[in-house]
């Protein structure tokens, strides 16, 4: 029994929401979003809550009774209030500016990494070792901090890389000697 799915999604004051054959698009304050939601998943809407059911006990409307409701709670979180994700850069001479739309990091190659902001993302630099990305949308805000981190992991010996804020990193013993 899906937990999660049984919860009902509150719908805040200033949030519209459409739901057009499975198509779920929400608008509010920072902007609009849309989902396609499996047709087997019923969705209710009354009162200020939206409520979800399937239409069997199968595995398969299980798994996607909760994942409907999360992306459809996310969506409304995110035109709400939006989602950001921060990146912390360790190591000497790593570090990243913005120019404009353009993220410029120096991640000790030979070259600098210019990467341009994608639709719908904002990338704030408060420091040189510090990046902030925002969104309405959670999957593309996680998926682009995920990109930049690519770039350079945080390796476990000096702990050097990108990481995410809070983000552990289990530091290991280098070589020692004779």
């Amino acid at each position: 029994m899906s937990r999660i799915g049984l919860k009902p999604i509150e719908i805040p004051q200033g949030v519209d929401i459409k739901v057009d054959n499975n198509l779920v698009e929400v608008k509010g304050p920072k902007g609009n979003l849309s989902q396609k939601i499996d047709n087997g998943i019923k969705i209710n809407i009354n009162e200020g809550e939206i409520t979800l059911e399937r239409p069997s006990e199968s595995k398969k409307y299980k798994s996607l009774h909760g994942l409907s409701r999360t992306l459809i709670a996310n969506m409304i979180e995110g035109v709400t209030n939006g989602f950001q994700k921060t990146l912390q850069i360790e190591g000497t001479g790593y570090r990243a500016a913005k120019a404009g739309k353009k993220l410029t990091l120096n991640l000790g190659f030979s070259h600098p990494i210019e990467l341009e902001d994608p639709e719908g993302i904002e990338v704030e630099v408060p420091g040189p070792n510090q990046i902030i990305v925002r969104g309405i949308d959670k999957q593309r805000v996680g998926n682009y901090a995920a990109n930049i981190r690519d770039y350079r992991r945080p390796e476990p010996y000096k702990g050097k890389g990108i990481r995410y804020e809070g983000e552990y990193i289990r530091r290991k013993v280098g070589k020692t000697g004779k």
